[in-house]
């Protein structure tokens, strides 16, 4: 089985991950992240995404029925979530819900957050789609769950070229 991450050499990969980075992220960060992200974090911490379109049922400002996530900010490091996300939640205005945790292809007026606004900051955060109104809008119950629903973005080519 392969991983969700591309292969090769990016500065959105960070170092292995340790206890010590998750403790300090989630300090931090003041929640706890959920495990499924940390495992998968154990196994590469962050990185560009293979499959990076997410269905939705509601129109974003990329199309009617999707929109695309580049990246999966991993911890500990430069590029992770501990060190940019109150940056870029300050930076874009982006609501105050939890953790920025995607970079999508514009990189900034959009993006993807972990939601602990009804879990709490030690719950299982829900997964958000922000878009440049600033709404989020749940797209998954989890991190696995939206992990799991990511897509080639083969699927909506055909659909991209008649808009």
């Amino acid at each position: 089985m392969t991983g969700p991450f591309e292969v090769g050499p990016s500065p959105w990969i960070g170092p292995p991950l340790t206890e010590d980075m998750v403790r300090r992220a989630e300090e931090t960060l003041g929640v706890r992240l959920p495990r499924s992200y940390v495992e998968l974090m154990y196994r590469q911490n962050g990185g560009v995404l293979k499959n990076s379109c997410y269905p939705t049922s509601f129109r974003t400002s990329w199309a009617a029925d999707h929109f695309g996530v580049d990246v999966i900010m991993g911890i500990g490091y430069e590029e992770g979530v501990d060190a940019q996300s109150a940056n870029l939640i300050s930076e874009w205005d982006y609501p105050k819900v939890g953790v920025v945790l995607g970079v999508t292809p514009a990189a900034g007026p959009d993006t993807v957050m972990l939601d602990y606004s009804e879990s709490g900051p030690g719950g299982e955060p829900a997964v958000v789609y922000v878009d440049e109104d600033k709404v989020p809008r749940r797209i998954a119950d989890s991190f696995g769950e939206f992990m799991n629903g990511l897509v080639s973005c083969e699927a909506y080519e055909d659909d991209d070229e008649d808009q």
